[in-house]
């Protein structure tokens, strides 16, 4: 099984890349956001999965981490192929894709070619619980359990290290963003999902004094 390759770009199409190895070109199908980052003739690095199908061996290349786990998540659902993941991650980056999973957007989901509402729908319900386990690479404000970067992130941050559960808190923040729009900041988003979680019961150590 071929976990990465690292070549050459020999060329570049729709929805797929040739990457030559030693002479070798390897078709590798890869999200339109990864193949933005190629050029031809460069040298390229990427993860690879290798998916066995009755019509052939097919190779799938991601250029980060995150990219490749929500693709492993996705094909875990019931009718997403890797077609429907590649197109689902061309449009939305790994932190948004989870954003939109956490606060049930299935609009968002649906502006990926092929992935209609009931798709959609399917989507969530089978990965919102699980949309915490996927790791980003952590900063000082953003630990690794929480896969949302800049005001977001810092916001489930927060809420995780305040004691609460990590799929808890994406939800909360992920209903926050989409409600209060893209200039929410920290202090309102985390205002937010103290708010939503409260009836859930505040921590004791979440607990703060008016």
């Amino acid at each position: 099984m071929i976990a990465s390759l690292s070549g050459r770009v020999d060329s570049i199409a729709d929805g797929f890349a040739v990457i030559d190895v030693g002479g070798v070109g390897y078709l590798v199908f890869c999200s339109a956001r990864t193949l933005a980052g190629l050029d031809v003739g460069t040298a390229v690095r990427l993860r690879v999965d290798t998916v066995v199908r009755d019509d052939g061996i097919h190779l799938y290349g991601f250029a980060e981490e995150a990219e490749q786990q929500w693709f492993r998540l996705l094909n875990t659902v019931q009718a997403v192929g890797g077609r429907a993941a590649l197109a689902l991650l061309s449009v939305l980056p790994p932190d948004a894709l989870a954003l939109s999973v956490a606060a049930g957007d299935r609009q968002a989901l649906t502006r990926a070619p092929g992935v209609g509402p009931r798709l959609a729908a399917r989507i969530i319900a089978e990965l919102k619980d699980k949309v915490g386990s996927i790791p980003v690479p952590a900063t000082a404000s953003t630990p690794a359990t929480a896969p949302l970067s800049g005001d977001a992130g810092d916001a489930v941050a927060a809420l995780v290290n305040l004691g609460f559960r990590p799929g808890d808190a994406l939800s909360a923040v992920a209903a926050a963003a989409r409600q209060r729009g893209p200039g929410a900041g920290v202090e309102t988003l985390v205002r937010d999902g103290l708010a939503a979680l409260a009836p859930q019961g505040t921590p004791p150590e979440a607990r703060v004094s008016s």
